[in-house]
This record gives C-alpha cells, structure tokens and sequence, in this order.
C-alpha cells in the first residue's frame, strides 16, 4: 500500500496542478507524521515531498519545516535543505528543534548565514563543540549569552577561550559562562582574573567551590613543608649555591631542571625552577609537593616545557614517586589541553591574588 501510494504521489508531480501538488505535499507530510516506514519509504518520501515543495511559495515551505522539524524520522536530505535556506522562516524551526539535521548542515549555517539563525542554532537542545566553536566566534551579543546560558551546549577548550575573551566587556556574558559547570577549573582562574569587581562577588556569591579552589591555589604554603625543603634547611642552601653557579654560567635551563628531577634531588629542582621561572620557592614548593596537581601543570605549560619534564616532576613531587598509568593519563590530557598564553594569564592572577593576600596579613 505504501509503495503504491508513492507512485501515485510521483505521478501527481507530473501531470497534477499547482493547486493538487500542493494537497499532495501536505496530504504525504501528514501520512509522514503518523505512519511507521522504513528508512526506504522514508527516502522515497523525503525525494517526493522535496519536488513538491520545490515548487511552493515561501509561506508553504515555512509551514512544512514546522511539521517536519517535530518528526524524529523526518528525511534527512530534505532537512538539511531546509536547514540551509535563507530565509530564517523556513530554516529556523529546522535549526532550532530538528533532531535530523546533521552537524555538518549546522556548522555550514552557522558559518555562512544571518545572526537570526545563528540565534536559533544556540537554542537547540544540544549543540556539539564543532558548532558553537563557530557560534562563540561569528555569534553577535545575543547568541554569544545565549549558547553560553545553554546547558545542552557543550564547549571546546578554545570556545571556552572566546567566550572569556568575549567576556571582558560584557558582564553578562562573564556571569553566564562562570555560571557553566563544565567550565574547567584553570579557565575559570582565568575569567575571575579579567572579570569586574562587581561580577566576581556575584561569582562568588553564586560559584563558591570555584572560588574556595582559587583561594586553596594562591595560599601560602605551610610552614612545615617550607622548613623541609627552604631556606633554613642546610640542604637547600647547598644547593642554591651550586645551582646559582651553574645560573651565573648561563647553563640553568629545562634540561637542567629535567636532570635534577630525574636524580630526584629535590633541593636542586625547587632551585632550579625558582631561577628559571622566577617563582617564590614556596610557591615551587606548593606545586611540586601539593595535593593538587593543577599548579605544576600551569607553570609547566606557562614556561613551555615539554610533557617529559612534566611528568618527571609530577613523579618527583607524588607520594613515593609513584602514578598510576590512569591518572598520568588524565594528567596528560589536562596539560595538552592547557594553552600557554591562558596558563600564562592564570599564573599571573596566581601572583596578583598572593601579593594581596600578603598585603593583608596582619603584621
């Protein structure tokens, strides 16, 4: 039966009227929207009622891609077209609520077409990173908050990035995107940094673990932890001095770094890094030796090390210099994903907060 209405559907194309092209195209829609077809039928289906609305005025073809962005086996050739039309009447409802149309047809709009439908892509139940990474960038102020207020929305490292970039001048936008659970903790180091006073305590008020982690980040390393490994250990003053020889000779480098962790002589490591990246010891201490790892990832990537000299000093500052293979993994995975000019900015915020708290403290 089905297949005997489709030809009959096909011969209407050929010889029927305007006026009997168009009860057949909405005669084929409404038995779409109920029926159960193969994904055959559904092809011949999507052919059939693409010649027919070829040919139909703009309000016509404004109502079928209402009917069909609600139909969850809508034919997809024909959803793409309809996704990709100019006018926002017709690819709108498609780009907003059609589960059919494909990540490619979405990229493409959201490359080449107007803000409107831009608008209506960031509105999807769920968007995927290709997308808003072009979103983010081509959207105007409307889109940018609304993708970033999405919670379907899912996020690359660099559509982070944009939007906190974006964000400078914009104080909504920064609430939004501080407000996102998604946000990796060092990218939201990096929006509190280039947020306004008056949006980093509503920040604080609405994200307080997020806060509480940056505070834990810049706080002071604890007094038995400095006197193991500082200037008052015998040790240390040791090795200052012969890694400030070696500094004097212009031969202190990465590599040289990478050697003392290697040897695993702690002393020499903290110095090293001190001299090389200009950080406090304490400060070396915290991320050589602190629960979290997160610091040394950002002062590794902050200075362009190399993921060897990374992980050996993770190895030298972990608890008897072990790592399970899972976690060096995700290690791994958070310092690729890290970027050096970002890493440099949160570093920077690092030191900022430290003087501060310093300045505070009471004499």
């Amino acid at each position: 039966m089905t297949a005997s209405f489709l030809e009959e559907l096909d011969r209407a194309i050929l010889t029927g009227t305007p006026e009997s092209r168009e009860r057949a195209l909405w005669h084929a829609t409404d038995m779409l929207m109920v029926g159960r077809f193969t994904d055959e039928e559904v092809w011949v289906f999507g052919e059939i009622i693409g010649k027919l609305a070829a040919e139909i005025e703009l309000a016509a073809r404004a109502k079928l891609a209402a009917k069909l962005s609600r139909i969850d086996h809508a034919p997809g050739k024909l959803v793409n077209e309809l996704a990709s039309d100019n006018s926002i009447e017709v690819a709108g409802p498609i780009l907003r609520y059609s589960e059919r149309v494909d990540v490619r047809t979405l990229v493409s709009a959201a490359r080449t077409k107007e803000q409107p439908h831009l608008l209506a892509i960031a509105r999807r139940r769920s968007i995927a990173e290709p997308v808003t990474d072009v979103l983010v960038t081509r959207g105007n102020q409307e889109v940018a908050r609304c993708v970033a207020t999405n919670e379907g929305a899912r996020f690359s490292e660099a559509g982070f990035l944009k939007l906190i970039k974006r964000s400078e001048n914009d104080s909504i936008l920064a609430e939004n995107v501080g407000a996102r659970h998604d946000i990796p903790r060092h990218l939201f180091q990096q929006l509190i940094a280039k947020a306004s006073d008056d949006t980093r305590k509503k920040l604080e008020r609405e994200r307080p673990e997020m806060i509480s982690a940056v505070d834990a980040l810049v706080a002071d390393v604890t007094a038995s932890l400095h006197s193991k490994f500082g200037p008052a250990s015998p040790r240390y003053y040791a090795a200052k001095k012969a890694v400030s020889f070696k500094h004097r000779l212009g031969e202190l480098d990465e590599r040289s770094i990478l050697e003392y962790a290697r040897a695993q002589k702690m002393e020499e490591t903290i110095v090293a890094l001190t001299m090389v990246c200009s950080l406090p010891s304490d400060v070396v201490e915290r991320a050589l030796f602190g629960k979290s790892r997160e610091l040394l990832l950002i002062v590794a990537k902050a200075y362009e090390f190399s993921w060897e000299t990374t992980a050996t000093l993770l190895f030298l500052g972990a608890p008897h210099f072990t790592i399970s293979n899972h976690e060096l993994d995700d290690l791994k995975g958070q310092f690729a994903r890290l970027h050096v000019r970002s890493a440099r900015e949160v570093l920077l915020h690092y030191r900022n907060r430290r003087t501060m708290v310093a300045a505070s403290a009471p004499r």
